[in-house]
């Protein structure tokens, strides 16, 4: 990461960019600052430098003194060279000393000449709309110190989007992250509140869960309440729905499972049985198998070191699935399974099951969901809660109970495939090795949908090119995981 650019439409965005700075900098960091006449150099420096000193410090512009010093540990020299006129005039004022021990900060450094420091920082700043862009050579730094830089600067606009919001002086615990880019934060002040954190660019878009969650709140759903948004920065405030996860309820109270999974089943029934959200994504049941070749990119690669079977695989996946499932479609919410539902025992009928982790909801098949529900890759379902939830939902629907297990089990093969290649990338590129764990259950889940004769063509290509998740297997997969990515 030796460059980056950040929009900076508004001052605060400015001053944000410089409190964030001062988190990174130590002794020995020049910060060359370019741009225009009244491009924000100074500004930026100020929030910097008020940042480590003091908020009511008086900063004022080295323009005619040419340079400003802060005493402390370390020093701070802020330096304007606008009126130099030879680089000689450099070592007069004493910075090459300063380059070694303090923070310096460098307006016009092009008057450096060969007084140049090593391995300085350069923000240049120009306008861009209202606003203005800052671009950032971080020179031989290590990526760490972009990163770092990146998460002071996001922590300090969440800050400003919660103390706008109320919440500013809450009480914050984080709470267990999943495989997303996105993290949860508890609040604690006039009640409690949750704190979405999903940065732009990632494919679980808040702007999508806004809509989703409109909808579902429209329905009659459980899905949490929007207190407050900010969806260009990815920044949610929801109501707390609570703690009562589906695991955590049924290990409380093991007699709770069945009716649990039967609110989740009618969850399903009620929202198949509602026109869906407008304008959801709607894939082809072959752009549905290319998805699953995931298994071969990172599954069969990490455990065989050969990336084989792509093509066959998805060819016989996508024949499966034209053929059992690719009807017409209804509304998915995609992640439906215990980790994102909630027992909410306080409210009545479907209501009962608080919802979660929705925004990828697109179009899809009718079993998909429950495919999701029943064959959980962290959590092991009763089979007879299984059995029992597949004639519910085919009764309830209408739908010949032969022919929607044959798509149930063409659908949870898909599932499987994929999921078996998502875990795999999370263990060798996203260094989370702890999804190792969960690929022996979805491999069995596997194993029974191609159990199903309507799947024989699939499950012979499958027994071709799949090896067995044995524990020789997993701990090469193991061996190939850098947790520390």
């Amino acid at each position: 990461m030796t460059q980056i650019t950040l929009d900076l439409p508004t001052e605060a965005d400015t001053t944000q960019l410089g409190q964030a700075l001062a988190h990174v900098l130590g002794a020995g960091d020049c910060l060359l600052l370019e741009g225009s006449i009244g491009a924000g150099k100074s500004h930026l420096a100020r929030a910097l430098i008020r940042t480590l000193r003091d908020p009511a410090e008086e900063v004022p512009s080295p323009t005619f003194t040419l340079v400003q010093t802060y005493p402390g540990t370390p020093d701070i020299w802020h330096a304007d060279l606008y009126r130099l006129t030879h680089p000689d005039e450099v070592h007069e004022l004493g910075l090459e000393t300063a380059f070694d021990a303090a923070i310096c900060l460098i307006e016009w450094p092009d008057r450096l000449g060969a007084y140049m420091p090593e391995n300085p920082i350069r923000l240049r700043l120009d306008p861009k709309g209202e606003g203005r862009v800052a671009q950032i050579w971080l020179g031989a730094r290590p990526d760490s110190f972009g990163a770092t830089l990146l998460a002071q600067l996001r922590a300090l606009k969440a800050d400003a989007f919660l103390a706008q919001a109320g919440w500013g002086d809450a009480r914050r615990d984080a709470l267990a992250q999943d495989a997303s880019t996105r993290s949860y934060t508890r609040l604690f002040g006039q009640g409690t509140a949750i704190f979405m954190d999903a940065p732009p660019g990632q494919a679980d878009s808040v702007a999508d869960f806004v809509k989703v969650d409109a909808h579902l709140l429209a329905l009659g759903l459980s899905a949490p309440k929007i207190l407050a948004q900010d969806v260009g920065q990815g920044f949610l405030l929801l109501e707390d729905l609570g703690d009562g996860l589906y695991p955590a309820a049924i290990a409380a109270d093991p007699t709770l499972e069945p009716s649990l999974y039967e609110a989740a089943t009618d969850v399903l029934l009620h929202l198949q049985a509602h026109p869906a959200a407008a304008d959801l994504p709607d894939l082809s049941a072959q752009e549905w198998a290319d998805a699953a070749g995931l298994v071969a990119d990172w599954y069969v690669l990490a455990v065989t070191g050969q990336a084989q079977g792509r093509a066959e695989i998805v060819s016989a996946l996508a024949q499966t699935l034209t053929l059992l499932a690719d009807g017409p479609r209804v509304m998915i919410l995609r992640d439906y399974h215990a980790e994102n539902l909630l027992h909410l025992p306080d409210r009545n009928g479907i209501a009962r099951a608080g919802l979660l982790d929705f925004q990828l909801a697109q179009m899809g098949q009718p079993g998909y969901d429950l495919v999701s529900l029943l064959q959980d890759a962290r959590r092991d379902v009763p089979p007879q809660i299984e059995t029992a939830m597949i004639a519910r939902f085919a009764t309830a629907r209408g739908l010949d109970l032969a022919a929607f297990q044959a798509s149930y089990a063409a659908l949870g093969a898909l599932r499987s495939l994929r999921i078996l290649g998502i875990f795999a990338r999370l263990c060798l590129d996203g260094g989370k090795p702890k999804y190792l764990t969960l690929i022996p259950r979805v491999w069995g889940q596997l194993q029974r949908n191609l159990s199903h004769p309507a799947l024989a063509p699939l499950r012979a290509v499958c027994d071709r090119f799949l090896p067995a998740p044995t524990d020789e297997a997993l701990h090469r997969m193991g061996s190939q995981c850098s947790p520390s990515r």
